[in-house]
């Protein structure tokens, strides 16, 4: 008889009421929800799965550039993305704007499934709202290998409603070559974003003509500001293009959600060095996004109505010039009309192009040394004159002018717009 016939025995049939030991599972709480509503409440667009106070993880089965590009096809997100060229400061942004706002640097860690590896780490900040889950800004400087951290900042900032770039002093063939990967990942695709806002922390007349060859081939709108020297001049230019993307896309059916300002208090005086070259992030003074009227709060509208009142006041005084077509005063960070009269071009084109020429001629005074701190511009084309020129008493506006050649006298139409200054003086009726 061989050993392992008499060693073998069938298998014992467990009893009815066998009942395995309790073993505790560590680590393994279970949690309580109060009702349905706050069980579904982490079912929202945001990509990742809150594990911490400040910190998301995805675990992933592939690269993490297509987990990515395959979570933002799927949930749609709203965000915004801030990418660097020539420069290391979307991190003090995200730095100074988490300070400001009292929340902390938020981190999602994609992880391989099954294994818990990290493969990439991305920043972000989440900004409050008026109403529902905070909005997220990502930076674009990911914690990866080479290829997937090029890939993983290509699909943030080809995704974002919003994309920002911060653009750092460069001469103009370095800065072409640092732009040659942005603009072949455009050229490439997928990029649904339709908008990109460049922030040069310095003049760059060469800027200009990279900028112009970035978007119009895929029809992505690109919007240059003035140079920027600390985080708090790049998010008043940030917050501005947010506030009118949401009043631009509300008037056609999308809905994008609203920073809210009142939380967004500044958290420190302005610093008096330049912020973005140090080597630690300052404080950073977030400025109030331009005010909406809101009709359930109507006291709180009305120094804005009064204003506004004013400038309009002011552009229909402007539009009795003789020759005058139209005439729009508009914010220069935001590029938001405020009062405008006349026919076409309107207000908004009013406003995006007279803060591209006023980038433009900064820029252009920048590079030939020369000071640029008032704007007093006149354009003459084919058959109009354009007028561009700081509002006398309202820091931060400009008014663009637009007058038919034919019909208006340029020297005189600018001697009359300077005696209408004393209309911004006068009290409000």
């Amino acid at each position: 008889m061989s050993s392992w016939n008499a060693t073998a025995q069938p298998p014992r049939e467990p009893d009815e009421d066998y009942w395995p030991a309790t073993r505790q599972i560590p680590g393994a709480a279970t949690q309580f929800v109060r009702d349905k509503e706050d069980y579904l409440e982490n079912l929202s667009r945001d990509i990742g799965r809150k594990v911490g106070p400040d910190q998301y993880e995805l675990f992933v089965s592939c690269d993490p550039a297509e987990a990515m590009q395959l979570q933002v096809e799927h949930l749609h997100p709203e965000f915004i993305a801030v990418h660097d060229i020539g420069t290391t400061s979307s991190r003090r942004l995200l730095a100074g704007l988490a300070a400001a706002s009292g929340r902390a640097t938020q981190k999602l860690v994609i992880r391989r499934q099954g294994y818990g590896m990290a493969l990439a780490s991305l920043d972000f900040v989440e900004l409050p709202t008026t109403q529902g889950p905070p909005l997220r800004l990502y930076t674009t400087e990911v914690d990866a290998d080479t290829h997937q951290r090029h890939a993983l900042a290509h699909i943030l900032l080809g995704h974002s409603r919003l994309g920002v770039v911060m653009v750092g002093d460069l001469p103009a063939h370095a800065l072409a070559a640092a732009m040659q990967p942005l603009r072949d990942a455009m050229q490439k695709g997928p990029w649904p974003g339709r908008n990109l806002l460049m922030l040069p922390l310095s003049l760059s007349g060469a800027l200009t003509g990279q900028v112009a060859q970035l978007g119009s081939a895929i029809g992505v709108t690109v919007r240059t500001t003035p140079p920027v020297t600390r985080p708090a001049e790049a998010w008043a230019f940030i917050a501005g293009t947010w506030a009118r993307l949401r009043e631009q896309l509300g008037s056609l059916g999308t809905t994008l959600p609203e920073i809210a300002s009142a939380q967004a208090a500044a958290a420190a005086q302005p610093q008096s060095t330049t912020a973005f070259a140090q080597s630690a992030p300052a404080p950073l003074e977030m400025r109030a996004m331009p005010a909406v009227p809101q009709r359930s709060t109507p006291a709180a509208t009305q120094p804005m109505g009064a204003r506004e009142a004013l400038l309009l006041r002011y552009t229909r005084r402007c539009l009795e010039i003789k020759g005058m077509q139209s005439v729009c005063v508009f914010d220069v960070a935001a590029q938001k009309p405020l009062a405008h009269a006349g026919a076409r071009p309107g207000p908004a084109s009013l406003a995006s192009q007279g803060a591209a020429l006023q980038a433009a001629m900064s820029a252009a005074g920048g590079v030939l040394g020369l000071s640029s701190g008032t704007v007093d511009a006149a354009m003459t084309l084919d058959t109009h004159h354009l007028l561009l020129r700081a509002v006398p008493g309202h820091a931060g506006l400009l008014l663009h002018a637009v007058l038919d050649k034919a019909t208006s006298n340029l020297t005189l139409a600018r001697l009359q717009l300077g005696r209408l200054d004393a209309v911004l003086e006068e009290p409000s009726p």
